[in-house]
């Protein structure tokens, strides 16, 4: 039975492209470059600043002035992390629908707790999650399996009894390791490039109230074999 439910953050969580996009930009406006288009930033959002600045700037983390760049972009977004960021689409009505089957949830993400914490704080969210992994939680980060069985722990339930949705082949990857359940939320931020039907998912849903579909199955399987 699945008593807990584990969401990666950016793009299966809550839709924060709209604030990082505006972050990457006003940074790159900044250094005399041109806006790019929402469209081209979306899918690289789940990488992390690593990736806006590789998209934005064309540089990497060996040239000399990379860190100071992804520290100008952090800083935009921090001062600017709820202004458009929402819950996707139908999130909310799962929230409660867990609730209500008595299914806790949390987060574990990459993202690292300096700007995970405020943005959970500003949706009214923080304290009703039974666990926030971040990506400098432990020394481990995804596709590591360690953040997930630490939400486990911290949750309260066994890997078995988990399942994790993400929109990147780390999530996947990382659940399969930690011995959970994993979907692909392909609503998130995924690239024209991906292929997540190769990802080896349990199932890949569509929106939000798809995951509670998904749940109610799989539980009322496992109680029948019960």
């Amino acid at each position: 039975m699945i008593h807990t439910v584990l969401f990666d953050l950016d793009g299966t969580f809550a839709d924060t492209a709209p604030d990082l996009a505006y972050a990457l930009n006003t940074t790159l406006q900044k250094h005399g470059k041109a806006a790019l288009h929402y469209d081209t930033i979306r899918p690289v959002v789940s990488h992390g600043a690593r990736a806006l600045v590789e998209l934005g700037f064309q540089l990497n983390e060996t040239d000399p002035t990379y860190a100071a760049i992804r520290q100008e972009l952090l800083d935009v977004y921090a001062e600017n992390i709820a202004r458009h960021t929402r819950l996707f689409d139908g999130m909310d009505i799962l929230l409660q629908a867990l609730a209500q089957r008595r299914i806790n949830w949390g987060i574990v993400t990459n993202k690292p707790a300096n700007l995970t914490n405020p943005l959970m704080q500003a949706l009214g969210l923080y304290r009703q999650a039974s666990c926030i992994v971040s990506g400098d939680t432990l020394p481990q980060r995804k596709p590591d399996p360690a953040p997930l069985l630490h939400a486990c722990t911290l949750s309260g339930s066994h890997a078995s009894n988990c399942v994790y949705i993400g929109d990147a082949e780390r999530d996947i990857i990382a659940g399969a390791r930690a011995g959970m359940h994993t979907l692909v939320a392909l609503f998130g931020y995924l690239n024209i490039t991906d292929q997540p039907e190769n990802w080896g998912a349990d199932a890949m849903v569509n929106a939000p109230l798809d995951i509670l579909d998904w749940i109610d199955t799989h539980n009322e399987r496992q109680a029948g074999h019960g």
